[in-house]
């Protein structure tokens, strides 16, 4: 099993991945308990999928009981701009780093598939017929970030998400259960310190103590998860977002040490999302929507709750030349738009 590890670890490369190791099936007890509590305390706000398989989302074998070892894997997205450099400029969006290019879903999915593929076929090489695999990116009842710490691949920081000493905070995620029994990696210890940089940072407080978030407060989850009107005590924090937030991330001290050239090609900022006018996404129709963000995760929000995210921040961004959009959308048939666009003309006003 050394020398087909080895070799898979060639082949991930080759296929983008910039890191990978393994961990084990088996349930995590400190983890499972962790998703136990957060979820009884309903930080996870209206992401009731959260819930509804939390059983599955507990452990590997939760959800496969076949599965013996978990294959984790990291694909950088290491931006080469400054991510909090458009904070200042209210007359256009901020779209979060991982958005701004090729959907990842579609990238590393594909590339999981290739590297599953060729684990099949090796297995066989070696004498091994019966393996078997399913592959995971996002979207399935996974606790990825957990996994991927249990695998090496970095630690949980105190934002809850994955740190790695290479590639810093920018690593999407992938996994490949597979009945093959590898050793396991080591985790990687934890390299915080008295470091509280990304607590800080949160304009909205997500954090009520380090290594825990609510997701009810956060910027990323109220302008992609949540479908209503955003909550008025989050509405001026939340400033030019439009798509997720990377603050807590981007001023983490361990992404010095990422290099963007490292990142894959695919998710390179397209030119008209690094820094999209307001004025020009307050015009977005559904087709226009659909045109602009085709092949871009920003799709599946829809076109009415990005305008929503769009109109929040036109109302703070104090330019008056927005208002005649801003009004227009007052008699919108979305009312959560409706909504958002009452309050923005208040705040332009």
């Amino acid at each position: 099993m050394g020398r087909l590890r080895a070799d898979l670890a060639a082949e991930a490369k080759r296929l983008g991945f910039a890191v990978i190791g393994i961990s084990p099936a088996a349930e995590d007890a400190a983890t499972a308990a962790r998703l136990d509590a957060w979820l009884a305390e309903g930080m996870q706000g209206t992401m009731d999928w959260m819930d509804a398989r939390a059983q599955h989302r507990r452990s590997p074998q939760g959800l496969w009981p076949e599965a013996q070892s978990v294959i984790a894997l990291g694909m950088s997205y290491a931006p080469a701009a400054d991510p909090l450099a458009l904070a200042a400029h209210g007359e256009v969006g901020r779209i979060s780093a991982y958005a701004q290019g090729a959907d990842y879903h579609d990238v590393v999915k594909k590339a999981l598939k290739a590297l599953a593929r060729w684990l099949i076929d090796a297995a066989r090489r070696c004498g091994l017929e019966e393996v078997g695999v399913k592959v995971f990116t996002d979207t399935a009842p996974v606790m990825e970030k957990p996994l991927a710490a249990a695998a090496g691949l970095g630690w949980l920081g105190k934002h809850s998400n994955l740190v790695s000493r290479e590639h810093g905070s920018w690593l999407f995620l992938g996994e490949i259960y597979t009945t093959l029994a590898f050793a396991p990696d080591a985790p990687e210890a934890d390299h915080c310190g008295s470091c509280n940089a990304c607590q800080t940072a949160c304009p909205t407080d997500a954090f009520p103590a380090p290594y825990r978030l609510d997701a009810r407060r956060c910027i990323s989850y109220l302008t992609i998860e949540h479908r209503g009107p955003i909550p008025l005590e989050f509405r001026k924090a939340i400033g030019n977002r439009i798509y997720g937030c990377d603050d807590c991330l981007a001023v983490c001290p361990w992404n010095k040490f990422a290099e963007a050239a490292q990142a894959n090609r695919a998710f390179l900022p397209r030119a008209e999302l690094a820094a999209p006018r307001l004025a020009e996404l307050l015009a977005l129709d559904d087709a226009g929507f659909r045109r602009l963000f085709s092949g871009s995760p920003i799709k599946r929000i829809g076109r009415d709750r990005f305008v929503r995210n769009c109109l929040i921040a036109a109302g703070n961004s104090g330019d008056a030349g927005l208002l005649g959009l801003v009004e227009a959308l007052r008699g919108d048939a979305d009312p959560v738009v409706s909504e958002a666009a009452e309050w923005a003309a208040e705040m332009l006003g």
